[in-house]
């Protein structure tokens, strides 16, 4: 059976997408267009090139997650470098390892600009400091003057992976100069409403798979010093948007995963806790099948 499928921001935590991935596949279901944002638009961009969850955990396997951390080179002592990587680049890393190993894979498939695939197949979102404004690729690429079938789709996920601070934001080039990119958590998380919203006609089943727990069991944000602020800030206003689009009838569409306990940028994660995130998808998808109504 054919249906749409979201996938949500989680940085590292989005292994657990794969685990769920897996399940869903168990279940006859099939993707016929995918979104996502930050890790979810890598997954969602795999998915759509054509790969199962088992090449999916295979690639992932084979990958040294470290390998995407591309530092620039300085003869700085390193802990002075990051702060001033941060200063003038805005970001610790280029991103330039991540672009260049998801765009490896998506040629393996044959796919390499938005015009290898059918229209509104696969959507990412990333976020326009520039302009404050959040941006759907390749939708609104024709708002800077640029064509988006010439577009490249590695460019787009690594827009939408763009964690501020961590990886340095993507300049896009247009008309009216150069806009600042970062990674579309920032302003819409989850972007579910691409596919299931009341101004959207849903044209088959749609399928969300959250990187957290319920909205209506949100864990209270501990806030006792200006860290903690800085997190809790930082998480409601990457979730607030998407907030106010999930309603209960929203809800039931939704497989969430809980994964408290790991950091969105724990790349040099172990072996168990890769496995124990492709667990938790599974059950977590499990039992959400055993309970849905489409």
């Amino acid at each position: 059976m054919k249906i749409d499928g979201v996938f949500s921001g989680g940085g590292i935590k989005g292994l657990a997408l794969i685990g769920a991935y897996e399940e869903i596949e168990k279940r006859g279901f099939e993707f016929a267009r995918v979104a996502g944002t930050s890790a979810g638009s890598i997954i969602a961009s795999l998915i759509i090139a054509g790969y199962t969850s088992k090449e999916i955990f295979q690639i992932m396997e084979e990958l040294d997650l470290t390998q995407l951390l591309d530092a620039r080179k300085t003869f700085i002592p390193l802990p002075v470098a990051k702060w001033l990587f941060v200063y003038w680049k805005l970001g610790l890393y280029k991103g330039n390892a991540l672009e260049k190993w998801i765009s490896e894979k998506l040629e393996v498939k044959g796919l390499r600009t938005f015009s290898d695939l059918p229209p509104e197949t696969l959507r990412v979102v990333a976020s326009d400091l520039s302009n404050g404004q959040m941006v759907i690729l390749p939708d609104d690429l024709d708002k800077y003057g640029i064509d988006k079938g010439s577009f490249s789709i590695a460019k787009a996920i690594r827009m939408s992976c763009s964690i501020p601070y961590f990886f340095e934001p993507v300049k896009l080039k247009s008309g009216d100069g150069v806009n600042i990119l970062v990674d579309g958590g920032v302003l819409s998380n989850f972007p579910m409403w691409l596919f299931d919203n009341d101004d959207v006609q849903k044209v088959r089943p749609v399928l969300g798979i959250k990187l957290s727990a319920s909205e209506y069991e949100h864990e209270k944000h501990q806030i006792h010093n200006a860290i903690q602020l800085f997190g809790a800030l930082f998480e409601t206003m990457k979730d607030a948007h998407d907030a106010r689009y999930i309603s209960k009838k929203h809800a039931r569409n939704i497989i969430f995963i809980p994964t408290n306990g790991v950091v969105a940028t724990e790349f040099k994660l172990t072996e168990e806790k890769k496995q124990d995130l492709l667990l938790l998808g599974r059950e977590c998808a499990h039992e959400f099948f055993s309970k849905w109504a489409y």
